[in-house]
């Protein structure tokens, strides 16, 4: 029986304690009661057959209450233990008392029924019923005592019997009342294992997504977010319970203007990365009814420009494999006038100046065919460690004589010195010059400065950039999406390759090229360079 205790008990401990500290509750309060009534004289019966050993009984099931009241408390023994002991206590105290008020006729034989019951809901359906058992033939053998010693008469019997149908059937509605909650509490600690399973992988899901994604609040407050999004926005940042508004100005103001729209319109331009060297495009959907939380997806357009370029690079292939020859010939014509012009005795230091300048951009033009080619076919760059200053100083000085440019006219920031860059150096010479020839057309001068040359590092990526800025009128927004797109072009003059070619060699080279509107009026082009760190021999 003490299997079926423990098997019965150990299943629900929480309960088991519950029940036992009401059930000391009720051995307190029986003692001090009966001891009442039988001091008063109140009560017919109470302790008329034995006054002395009702008395001590009583006391002794009190004392025994406030014991239990400690070993449950304490957890001095285990639950099943402490069952075990309440019931074989109950069962004596209680026929004690019973017999000492000269049996069932006093009324004390439903001192059995809350003992019974409440030991019943802890046990096993059998061992429940063995309990039940045991106080009816406690109760029986109280009456054949009391009768055969002329204390009571036959009606006791039925008395006695009742009582025992009436411990049996609350012995078996506390079993199976028992059973119900304990499935019921079977069920919901299964529902609550499965919900929390479910919780743990959708956030693992959601964590290890590569979309990079976040849910806000109508509050702007980041509620949940992923690793890859927190990388985009910053990983010391954005963190829930975040301001959006704190992590990603840009990002909040294109939530915004989202919810100011109807939702089946566009999302809002792109963003910069908390690097610097990606080009995001948030899009937008509604959890629920508005207001309320907003899921945000996170894109990575340079993954998806790089993939559409493909084709594109296809397409440029094939052309400037079948314009180059026709290209090179005329430029190598040009070339060998020059050269031929600048061998003659007659010309002066004017004229030689402008033979350099036909020689030296005839050459330009040769290798920027060379690079078209090498671009339209991937082939392996040639790159090289640059100390980024140094190399600034030299293009400079190629650059105003070539333009016609003074130094002075050319804004120079350096926020960080001896920056070493890794990249193909006619490559770099041909984006650069691409970047100070359009701020020069389009830029304006403002204070003498036609434009500016800016060299740092970014936070947190510590990756080197170089940025051409200029005050001019900008780039319209609709077209931002579509400036380094082939053949695309918004002035007039322009082929559309310049920007293309400019990007895709910073590919190439690991680095990427991104625009940005520059505050106030002009444009910002940055050139972030592969991280040092990650430099391949």
């Amino acid at each position: 029986m003490s299997r079926q205790f423990d098997r019965s008990i150990d299943r629900d401990p929480a309960l088991s304690w519950r029940v036992l500290a009401v059930l000391n509750l009720y051995r307190l309060l029986v003692p001090l009661v009966l001891l009442g009534l039988y001091s008063l004289g109140g009560a017919r019966g109470i302790g008329v057959r034995s006054p002395q050993l009702f008395v001590a009984a009583a006391v002794f099931y009190l004392l025994f209450g406030l014991g239990s009241v400690i070993f449950v408390r304490r957890r001095l023994a285990n639950a099943a233990v402490q069952t075990v002991l309440q019931a074989t206590i109950d069962m004596m105290v209680l026929t004690v008392l019973l017999h000492a008020s000269g049996g069932v006729a006093s009324g004390l034989g439903i001192l059995f029924l809350l003992p019974v019951g409440g030991l019943a809901f802890l046990l096993s359906p059998r061992t429940a019923f063995f309990l039940a058992a045991v106080a009816a033939i406690a109760i029986l053998a109280d009456t054949i005592w009391q009768h055969l010693g002329g204390n009571s008469d036959t009606t006791s019997y039925a008395t006695a019997g009742f009582l025992g149908v009436v411990l049996f059937t609350i012995a078996a509605a506390a079993s199976f009342a028992a059973g119900r909650m304990r499935e019921s509490e079977d069920l919901v600690r299964q529902k609550d294992l499965d919900l929390a399973n479910l919780a743990e992988l959708s956030q693992y899901i959601v964590q290890h997504l590569r979309e990079s994604l976040l849910v806000v609040d109508a509050a702007d407050r980041i509620r949940l977010i992923n690793e890859s999004a927190a990388e985009i926005l910053g990983d010391n940042h954005a963190i829930p319970g975040a301001l959006v508004g704190e992590v990603s100005p840009r990002l909040l103001y294109s939530l915004s203007t989202w919810r100011q729209r109807e939702l089946d319109e566009n999302s809002p331009s792109s963003f910069v990365a908390a690097d610097g060297a990606r080009l995001i495009q948030p899009h937008f959907a509604p959890l629920g009814a508005a207001p309320g939380p907003t899921l945000i997806f996170l894109e990575d357009t340079s993954l998806m420009a790089e993939r559409v370029q493909q084709g594109k690079l296809a397409a440029l292939g094939r052309l400037s494999a079948s314009i180059a020859h026709e290209i090179r010939n005329p430029v190598g014509a040009m070339s060998h006038a020059g050269q031929l012009l600048a061998e003659s005795p007659n010309i002066g230091p004017e004229e030689r100046r402008l033979t350099d300048i036909i020689s030296n951009n005839s050459e330009r033009v040769s290798t920027i065919i060379d690079n078209v080619m090498q671009l339209s076919r991937r082939e392996a760059t040639n790159p090289t460690r640059l100390a980024l200053g140094d190399w600034l100083e030299n293009f400079l000085d190629e650059f105003c004589e070539t333009m016609q440019v003074r130094e002075t006219q050319i804004g120079i920031h350096e926020a960080a010195t001896d920056l070493e860059v890794r990249f193909d150096p006619s490559h770099l010479l041909q984006v650069v010059w691409n970047l100070c020839d359009n701020a020069l057309k389009y830029g304006e001068a403002r204070d003498g400065i036609s434009f500016e040359i800016n060299l740092g590092r970014l936070n947190p990526s510590n990756r080197p950039y170089l940025e051409v800025t200029d005050r001019g009128p900008g780039i319209e927004p609709e077209a931002v999406d579509r400036i380094f797109e082939p053949f695309f072009t918004g002035r007039k003059g322009g082929t559309g390759l310049g920007l293309f070619i400019a990007r895709e060699l910073c590919q190439l080279n690991r680095a990427i090229l991104l625009y940005e509107p520059r505050s106030g009026d002009g444009s910002v082009f940055r050139i972030v360079f592969s991280d040092p760190q990650r430099w391949e021999e």
